[in-house]
């Protein structure tokens, strides 16, 4: 079958990357990544991006990619960079209550040259990033798209990851309870952590095109007491307290806390 990455909804489905995680109680985890790209004064840097609780106490890690040939993404391939000390590899975002975590792509890219191997992937460019100049603009309920891989699903024949929609549960031009997050009403599982999330906006000449608009970090559960309290999307089903329900409301971290995340990592090895 020919395939082509052509469309901007075909690019959506390699923004992402697989994370699988042996978890310190030796439980499997899933979650979802994404590679970003951001150009600056001394030239464009390249990152994957995840949340930091999937990286935090993790055992050990591994990154899923496709493989490219000639330029285009082979169908059904993949291959997976496993990372020594998984935790480590990782810069968490300085501020703790912020659930990011990023690191540098071209080194991956680099460990698979070495093995022969060329990656595909598509980066999300910081500059389709939802700025606060450009939220107030949009309006209370804009309908979301994110890809990830909930509940560990995904098309493992052709490698895809799965896209799901939902809308905005709260003005993304807002601050939810006062922090750089919105919430989004949508069905937001374990290994939907680290998706990230766009809002459509007019492309030219009528085309599709997509605001990065944050990343999926955690989910409302109903606790036995009808109590409503967010928590990290976890890795694993087997994290889910069997007591507790959730309520397809997902909250997302703003974009422009990932860009931040990205200033300070450069501040801090380029300077």
């Amino acid at each position: 079958m020919s395939w082509s990455v052509d469309t901007p909804h075909k690019r959506l489905l390699y923004h992402t990357l697989r994370v699988d995680t042996v978890l310190q109680d030796g439980t499997s985890g899933t979650g979802t990544a994404f590679t970003l790209a951001h150009t600056h004064a001394r030239g464009r840097s390249l990152f994957v991006v995840t949340n930091r609780h999937l990286v935090e106490g993790v055992a050990s890690g591994a990154l899923v990619f496709a493989i490219a040939r000639d330029g285009q993404p082979v169908l059904g391939s993949r291959f997976e960079l496993r990372i020594e000390d998984f935790p480590e590899a990782w810069m968490l975002h300085p501020d703790e209550t912020v659930d990011l975590a990023i690191m540098p792509l071209q080194p991956l890219l680099d460990a698979a040259r070495a093995q022969g191997v060329e990656l595909y992937w598509q980066a999300i460019d910081t500059q389709q990033a939802l700025t606060e100049e450009h939220a107030p603009a949009l309006d209370a309920l804009e309908d979301v798209l994110f890809v990830g891989y909930p509940s560990g699903v995904w098309d493992q024949v052709n490698g895809m990851p799965i896209l799901r929609r939902g809308i905005t549960a709260t003005p993304p031009a807002l601050d939810f309870e006062g922090r750089r997050e919105f919430l989004i009403d949508a069905a937001v599982y374990p290994g939907s952590s680290g998706s990230p999330v766009f809002i459509a906006r007019p492309g030219p000449q009528g085309g599709a095109s997509f605001w990065f608009a944050g990343v999926v970090a955690a989910v409302f559960f109903r606790e036995e007491a009808q109590r409503l309290v967010p928590q990290p999307v976890p890795a694993s089903h087997t994290q889910v307290a069997s007591s507790a329900e959730m309520i397809d409301l997902g909250l997302v971290i703003k974009a422009s806390a990932v860009q931040e995340l990205v200033h300070v990592y450069l501040s801090r090895w380029h300077a």
